[in-house]
């Protein structure tokens, strides 16, 4: 008799959202742990002579896109918030982000390679060459390509966490009157935002941070087309060897793979306390001093992302054109002949097109249903403890999380079908949604919920005509991030699809990896047209007026005497 009440206290609804996740995170978490048992595959491992320079190159690459694209991410978003380009800047993350990582690697080698577009560029009036030089300009030993590749995906990305953040609207007007009295202290507005903005910005960047040091130190398909090959990095070893057929290669395989993730965590670590050290014993927390000013001064930091913005361009460009050329000899600037024999073996490929299309919807959507039903119905406690487990999927190298996916869903039966396919998908894409949506729906003005309810509304009709038309946005934006994500899923799709169902993207990195330049250009333009169509119809809905008509008038603006109404974010 005395449990009742607390039965029916529980939140079942949130009982069953967690349920719903959790269990398959949990399930390949535990499978993936269950590998850890093939201890026959450590002591082969370690006597392979390619494993530790590839694990060097691993973690030296990982670590250095990290904390460039980290720096670039502090340096542009010091200098552009609170000024007219901050908004510009946000209107141009949306292309940005369309690009894949693969699409954008093919893109830096078109331009980059001996034969590429810069050599051709450069050789009629400053070399005079006729061939291509044995130069190693993309996969370099030394992971160059790969690093500048992995920090100019990276760097939009982390200015997407950043705005998310800055623009709340609890945030954002606190934040620049900090900046304003700082200024009139006698500080310039460099030295104000390394005391007081970026303080408070980098703790709430570690979530994002952590997946792009996840990304960047375990990735493969990107490694596999612009990095080092000799020998690759430790990832690009462990995905050959687990697509052995023999059990020792791909116990040796598995070993790899937890020795990726033992280096992850220890890089973590040191990067977290580098940045701890850094930002509250150092120079950041005692201010940047820059020195008198110039008369003129220089904005490095406004060149750097124009500079990311023409390397987007032309790897996008590099691309176009490369997707219809046919007779190229070098070092002639312009082809012989211009051929679309690539784009029709790539429209005679409908299944891939369709399976791309249907996958990237169907996950973005339902991660995106199960995030809003999520911060509704979960209690505030159960949001802020879980969230940890909703980001397996990034904290853990791809080369794990998949190896346990693909080992729970061999037990279950749903290896190589379209439902195993979706929900492997639908895992992958629900932390970016979730990152994606965090920060507007904290934001929301609770006030605005008690106004509904003072004025007879049920909780219901405050969502419908309230809350949800004004976070559209948010929510656009978070189902465009959600589909780009799919587009770009390599691992997944190849391991959990069983070579089965073929996308974009496990075609883009296959042609490149074959050297059919024309074909690997048009299946890597269209891993950024998908998505950045996507991009620009969430735009258009979000800014257009017209799609409120299926909507009431908020109700808190229908009166100007309910209190509180003008603080609606």
């Amino acid at each position: 008799m005395h449990r009742l009440p607390l039965l029916q206290r529980l939140p079942v609804p949130g009982l069953g959202l967690f349920g719903l996740a959790a269990y398959p995170l949990l399930a390949s978490l535990w499978a993936a742990l269950g590998t850890l048992e093939q201890a026959a595959g450590w002591p082969l491992l370690f006597q392979q002579p390619q494993v530790v320079p590839a694990l060097l190159r691993s973690v030296g690459t990982g670590l250095v896109a990290t904390v460039l694209a980290l720096g670039a991410c502090a340096a542009i978003v010091g200098s552009a918030f609170g000024t007219p380009r901050w908004t510009r800047l946000q209107a141009g993350l949306a292309p940005l982000l369309a690009v894949p990582h693969a699409a954008l690697a093919i893109g830096v080698l078109a331009l980059l390679a001996p034969s590429g577009w810069v050599l051709r560029l450069l050789s009629p009036w400053a070399t005079g060459w006729d061939t291509p030089p044995p130069w190693t300009t993309t996969q370099d030993p030394w992971g160059v390509g790969l690093v500048l590749v992995l920090a100019c995906k990276e760097i939009p990305f982390l200015l997407w966490a950043a705005s998310a953040h800055l623009d709340r609207s609890d945030v954002a007007p606190r934040l620049r009157r900090e900046l304003q009295w700082a200024t009139t202290l006698g500080y310039t507005p460099a030295q104000a935002w390394w005391r007081v903005g970026w303080p408070q910005l980098l703790p709430r960047m570690d979530a994002p941070l952590l997946a792009v040091l996840a990304y960047s130190l375990t990735v493969v398909d990107v490694a596999w087309i612009i990095g080092p090959t000799t020998p690759p990095t430790l990832a690009v070893l462990a995905w050959q060897w687990l697509q052995d057929a023999d059990p020792a290669t791909h116990a040796m395989g598995t070993a790899a793979a937890w020795l990726l993730g033992a280096a992850l965590l220890v890089c973590a670590g040191l990067l977290k306390a580098g940045l701890h050290a850094a930002l509250w014993r150092g120079r950041w927390s005692a201010g940047w001093d820059a020195g008198p000013l110039p008369r003129r001064r220089v904005p490095w930091d406004h060149w750097l992302w124009q500079g990311l913005l023409a390397l987007y361009g032309a790897a996008l460009l590099a691309l176009a054109l490369g997707s219809v050329v046919g007779v190229w000899p070098f070092p002639a600037l312009l082809a012989e002949s211009w051929s679309l024999d690539a784009w029709r073996s790539v429209w005679a490929q409908g299944d891939t097109l369709r399976t791309t299309a249907w996958l990237a919807a169907a996950s973005s959507l339902a991660a995106l249903l199960w995030s809003v039903a999520w911060m509704e119905w979960a209690p505030a406690s159960w949001q802020q403890r879980l969230a940890p487990l909703w980001l397996v999927p990034l904290a853990m190298p791809a080369l794990l999380w998949v190896m346990g996916l693909h080992h729970w869903l061999l037990d279950t039966g749903l290896d190589a079908s379209a439902t195993g396919l979706w929900l492997a998908h639908c895992l992958s894409v629900l932390p970016y949604t979730l990152l994606a949506l965090q920060g507007p729906y904290r934001a929301v003005d609770p006030r605005l919920a008690q106004v509904a309810a003072t004025l007879g509304h049920g909780q219901s009709a405050y969502l419908l005509q309230v809350k949800w038309p004004l976070l559209r946005v948010p929510l656009l934006a978070a189902l465009a991030v959600g589909f780009a994500v799919s587009v770009a899923q390599y691992l997944p799709t190849l391991y959990v699809g069983a070579g089965r169902f073929t996308t974009v993207s496990t075609e883009a990195v296959a042609q490149a990896s074959g050297g059919a330049r024309a074909l690997a250009a048009s299946f890597a333009w269209l891993q950024w047209l998908l998505p950045w169509g996507i991009f620009a119809m969430a735009a258009w809905w979000g800014r257009s007026r017209s799609t409120l008509g299926r909507f009431r008038r908020p109700m808190a603006l229908h009166t100007s005497r309910t209190p509180h109404a003008e603080s609606s974010p």
